[in-house]
């Protein structure tokens, strides 16, 4: 089955189309500037890179657009849409309304549009993005895959916020956790290579990226999360401060005179790599700028292996155990030392890194064991692939309609 993964932003449609057949990336790009001008920049193997600026007024002239390149003769793929049997959609926020990818309908829609004050920044771009696909591809399935359903089986003592219950319910307040398509990616990867039956397996996932999150993984199934109500908690991030005692905020408010909007762009924008080292968001130009003699990147980096050995270590003891260790994401696939660094000291949890196999990873990146032959525990590092998690439900889902 050909099914079209989109992954929408306020002005972006980032686009990947599958064989699911053969799990083959038949083509994928970006519809940039939506909104402004308009530009494509569009990708499929064994053919030179097109690019070309064209007017996209909104994401339904996008979606348009991007249809007529995947089928173009000369760049496309495809020779017409209806070889598109299904589209899968990437949603942040799910809210408490969803717990497994679903085919878009009205109903859908309509809990859809009650996650906006949950996440105002993606729901919003989500469904126009929907809705273009809607108008471009009348009568293809939509199938909506969403990051925080797989943390849906968290029991109640771990999303619960210690706050008036009342106030849970009418603005529907719980810890929801992110990152889910990739978390559930990797720890899926990670039960076909542990010789033990699904459901007796404990894994943590740590997918470090710009964004990062660490998950729980007992039995298949999430038991916790680091990420919370918002993307916000959890560990230091880029430019994000990660979980921090909450009466800084109104002391930083009261002493700094800063308003309630301007505070949150400061913890998600203005902290993290980014506060603590003073140059930069990114690891690579962190790692670069320590190696340079830079004391607070030296920190920065510091204080992600910390804590990432902190969360491996408590999440062990909340699981009763633990099988293995997946690394993924940008930072965690491709920065040896803080693999080795969040993982340093927890040998008494029989953890054993390989340091001549965790330094050597070959490329492109594969599955890879970097822990040693002993190790209790075993690390692994596994690429994500959430595209292909969205396209496997898509075509799931498409098939029983």
């Amino acid at each position: 089955m050909n099914v079209l993964v989109i992954n929408a932003g306020s002005s972006s449609l980032k686009y990947q189309l599958f064989d699911t057949s053969t799990d083959e990336v038949k083509a994928k790009g970006n519809c940039e500037r939506i909104g402004i001008d308009g530009r494509i920049v569009h990708k499929v193997p064994g053919k030179d890179e097109y690019v070309a600026d064209l007017p996209m007024p909104n994401h339904s002239e996008a979606t348009r657009i991007l249809v007529a390149t995947l089928t173009d003769p000369v760049h496309g793929c495809i020779a017409s849409m209806n070889e598109i049997e299904a589209v899968g959609h990437r949603i942040v926020h799910g809210g408490p309304y969803f717990s497994e990818s679903v085919i878009v309908d009205d109903e859908v829609i309509a809990k859809l549009e009650l996650c906006r004050d949950l996440a105002p920044l993606h729901t919003v771009p989500h469904l126009m993005g929907i809705r273009g696909c809607m108008d471009a591809m009348p009568g293809i399935p939509q199938i909506l895959v969403f990051d925080t359903a797989f943390h849906q089986t968290m029991p109640e003592e771990a999303y619960t916020y210690a706050i008036p219950k009342e106030l849970i319910e009418k603005h529907k307040i719980r810890r929801y956790g992110f990152h889910g398509t990739s978390h559930r990616y990797v720890s899926g990867e990670m039960l076909k290579l542990l010789d033990k039956p699904a459901q007796d397996t404990k894994i943590v996932t740590c997918h470090l990226g710009n964004g990062s999150s660490i998950s729980a993984v007992k039995g298949g199934k999430v038991m916790d999360t680091t990420m919370g109500f918002t993307p916000l908690a959890g560990t230091i991030m880029g430019t994000r401060c990660g979980s921090i005692d909450p009466a800084i905020v109104p002391f930083l408010m009261e002493k700094e005179n800063i308003p309630a909007s301007e505070m949150s762009n400061f913890m998600n924008k203005k902290c993290g790599f980014l506060g603590v080292s003073g140059v930069s968001s990114d690891c690579r130009d962190i790692a670069a700028a320590r190696d340079a003699g830079n004391k607070d990147a030296a920190l920065a980096m510091k204080i992600l292996c910390y804590q990432i050995k902190k969360y491996i270590g408590s999440f062990a003891a909340a699981m009763g155990g633990l099988d293995a260790v997946v690394f993924t994401a940008g930072i965690g696939e491709n920065t040896p030392e803080i693999r080795e660094g969040g993982t340093k000291g927890l040998e008494f949890l029989g953890i054993e890194i390989d340091p001549e196999i965790n330094n050597n990873i070959p490329r492109p990146i594969a599955t890879t064991c970097i822990s040693k032959p002993g190790s209790k525990v075993k690390v692994y590092v596994i690429p994500t692939n959430e595209e292909l998690v969205i396209a496997r439900d898509a075509e799931r889902l498409a098939s029983k309609k």
